[in-house]
This record gives C-alpha cells, structure tokens and sequence, in this order.
C-alpha cells in the first residue's frame, strides 16, 4: 500500500554538503520543492564535543585507520528523534535491491546513518540503529555514495515523484527481469530500424513483445535472475518463440 503523504528520509552523515548536492538535483531535487520528499541531513559534527570537532579516534587493540566515536553519533540522532527504522549503510547488512526500495518507498519514513573511515563503534550498531544496508560487496570510503544510491531509488518511486508512474512499473527488476530494449526516433538509424511491432499501434502485440524482449534480455545478462524465478515457464518459451530476440539485443 502506497503512503499517501510526503516520505520524511533523514541522513546523518560528516559531509552534510555532498548528499545535499546530490539531493537538490533532477527528480529528488523537484520532489522536495513540491513537498513530496522530506528529506533532512543532518550534520554529526555538530555533535562533537571537542573545539576540533572531532568526531573518529584510534580503534581500542591497535590497527590502522580510524573509528566513528559513538557519542556524536549517539548524540545527533537522539537530537533529531527521526523516523525509523534508522540504517546503518554498511557491508554487513541487508542487500539493497529494488524490492527493499520499494518496501522503503511504501513507508512514512526512514533514516540512513553514513559510516566513514574503519566504520563505527560497534556499540552504535548494538544498540542505537535498527538495521544495516549494503548496495553491494564494494569497499567505499564512506556512506554517502550509498546513501544517494538508496536516495535515488527510493524518492523516484513515491507516489507523484514521476512524470508517468507508469515508468516505475516497467523498468528493470520491478518483476524481477531486466527491462525490454526501448527505442525512440529516429525510426531508421544508420540501416538500423526499430522493430516494426513497435510501429504497428497492436499494444497488445507490443506487450507480448516486450515481455518476450525482456525475458531474452535477462537470461542472455542475468541468467541467475531467471534462475531465482525459477526458470522460463512454458508460457515465457512459447513467448520467446513466437517473437525471437534480435542477434544484437544488449
């Protein structure tokens, strides 16, 4: 079920600047200017309570790099008592994917709390947020990066965001394929023209096509996609069969 009103997503994070860049740009930027996204970055450092602002020290045991301390953490989340769940973007949580996205999308609210250096105290894991997201087995130098991938694909999908929900509906992974190969004009390119059926106004012929598109798209990329489908149904072979995907379908 679709929330009705505006998502209220706060971010706690040591370069408050950086996400609220990237956040006043494109669709998030309009989203939040319309009121339909309210999203809040808030600033750890201003936590400190030191006169450097110091917001990391040395790992207790020794080792290279440094730790996010758990007061200012502590501290600049119990002052902004945000939305839950609280989501500490990290390696060791939940895979971020498009489903998440849109179990994220469906709620009043949520919040990210952007790791840097070695990570964070662990007893700011243990005891203050409610989860962990990854976007993936990649090592960043902070949360931000993932804090704007789960900004992106989440604020696109709440409701009003888009142009055409429709879009949102269509696109990759939302049925747990890769979305069908689009074209758009010229409708002849350099000897290459776009496939007739979608010329031809039979919309119904075009949904059978793209499904079919979509299908070959996906085993031919994500094969372990339509493995965890639980492979092509007779109805996906008969499909495929009756429009079979061009020799240069990307």
């Amino acid at each position: 079920m679709w929330n009705p009103g505006p998502v209220r997503i706060e971010v706690f994070t040591i370069f408050p600047a950086m996400v609220d860049a990237f956040a006043a740009e494109s669709l998030l930027g309009r989203a939040r200017q319309r009121g339909l996204l309210d999203l809040r970055i808030h600033d750890l450092r201003a936590h400190a309570v030191d006169p450097h602002r110091s917001v990391d020290d040395a790992p207790f045991g020794g080792g290279a790099g440094m730790v996010l301390m758990p007061e200012p953490v502590f501290a600049a989340v119990e002052a902004a008592a945000p939305p839950r769940p609280l989501l500490l973007l990290g390696p060791g949580g939940r895979r971020f994917d498009q489903s998440v996205a849109v179990e994220l999308a469906a709620t009043e609210g949520f919040s990210l709390l952007c790791g840097r250096y070695e990570g964070v105290d662990a007893r700011v894991r243990a005891h203050l947020v409610d989860g962990e997201l990854s976007i993936g087995d990649v090592v960043l130098a902070g949360g931000e990066v993932a804090a704007m991938v789960v900004l992106e694909a989440v604020g696109r999908l709440v409701p009003g965001v888009m142009g055409n929900q429709a879009s949102a509906l269509e696109e990759s992974f939302t049925d747990g394929l890769l979305e069908h190969p689009q074209y758009t004009r010229p409708a002849v390119f350099r000897g290459w023209p776009v496939p007739e059926v979608l010329r031809s106004g039979d919309h119904g012929r075009i949904a059978r096509w793209r499904r079919a598109q979509a299908l070959a798209r996906t085993g031919r990329a994500r094969p372990d996609l339509i493995d965890r489908r639980g492979g092509l149904s007779a109805e996906d072979e008969k499909l495929m069969a009756e429009f079979p995907a061009p020799d240069d379908l990307v």
